[in-house]
């Protein structure tokens, strides 16, 4: 084994260290930690060796999202169309049931909310579900980055997708029921909120599911409650209907959109159902990303 002197200059004096070299062909599991030996021949010690520092949250969930939205753009088109269609269909549907009023604001505010759900709620769900069971946690959880980066990244690259949908399903609703365009500006504020309660809860279901097939289901249900329950008006649901409906997340996000379509919007209720709508989407990442770290370490 060959030695290398090291010459390291400190404190005005010279002091001489021995570093032991280990040879290129002997096995890692084989080789020895490396030693350094002290001045003067003293003993020699351990070398530690250190870790890089910890991936920050912000850089690491772009990164996600930028390796999401790449991933997920090739489907864009037909998760486009099949989101955008299916609202608009419900609409033309209830046009016939529903002629004005306040109750074709819940029907142009449910609908639009609904392309959203079809994202966060079904196909995110199938989403982690695959990745958990096919072993796609595994590459995530060797990683340098927290698993809320994970969750939120790839719920945001999803969403992401909504936007356009959305955009069409509202100003198509508008002009259909006879509606106002003016607070059209309030769906910034609607989409990305409903968009983490729903992508939460969505990503949740996924990781939490015995089976990827319960997974979809599960998925698929949450989608259809959210379809019934945010087009139709509330003053024709029974009163345990209308229970269930103030439990899905997505009811905040509509109950905003719809008090917008007001001749004069009560700003303060709409500010109070975003409020409502940003608290329930905390609550359900916080859970979704719970279940990743559970799901991973199994």
């Amino acid at each position: 084994m060959s030695r290398a002197g090291l010459r390291h200059v400190g404190r005005g004096e010279e002091e001489q260290f021995d570093v032991s070299v280990v040879p290129a062909d002997v096995p890692a599991a084989e080789a020895p930690a490396p030693t350094v030996t002290g001045p003067r021949g003293g003993a020699g010690r351990t070398a530690a060796a250190e870790l890089g520092p910890r991936a920050r949250l912000w850089p690491s969930l772009a990164a996600v999202y930028r390796a999401q939205l790449s991933r997920a753009r090739v489907a864009r088109i037909p998760l486009l169309f099949v989101a955008t269609f299916q609202s608009v269909g419900i609409m033309i549907m209830m046009r016939g049931v529903v002629s004005g009023g306040g109750e074709a604001h819940f029907v142009v505010a449910g609908a639009s909310i609904v392309v959203v759900a079809y994202v966060a709620l079904n196909l995110l769900s199938q989403y982690f579900g695959q990745l958990r069971f096919s072993g796609g946690l595994d590459h995530y959880a060797t990683l340098p980055v927290p698993p809320a980066a994970v969750v939120l990244g790839a719920a945001a690259a999803y969403a992401s997708f909504t936007v356009p949908g959305t955009l069409v399903t509202a100003v198509l609703g508008c002009v259909l029921f006879g509606l106002p365009l003016g607070n059209l500006w309030v769906l910034v504020a609607v989409i990305p909120l409903a968009g983490a309660a729903l992508s939460g809860l969505g990503a949740a279901c996924g990781l939490l599911a015995p089976r990827p097939e319960l997974a979809t289901l599960l998925g698929q249900l949450g989608m259809s409650a959210a379809l019934l329950l945010g087009v139709l008006p509330p003053d024709r649901m029974p009163g345990v209907v209308r229970l269930a409906r103030d439990l899905l997340p997505s009811t905040y996000g509509v109950e905003a959109y719809a008090r917008t379509f007001a001749e004069r919007p009560d700003w303060a209720y709409v500010a109070v159902d975003m409020a409502v709508c940003a608290g329930v989407g905390v609550i359900s990442l916080a859970v979704a990303t719970w279940a990743y770290r559970r799901a991973a370490v199994r």
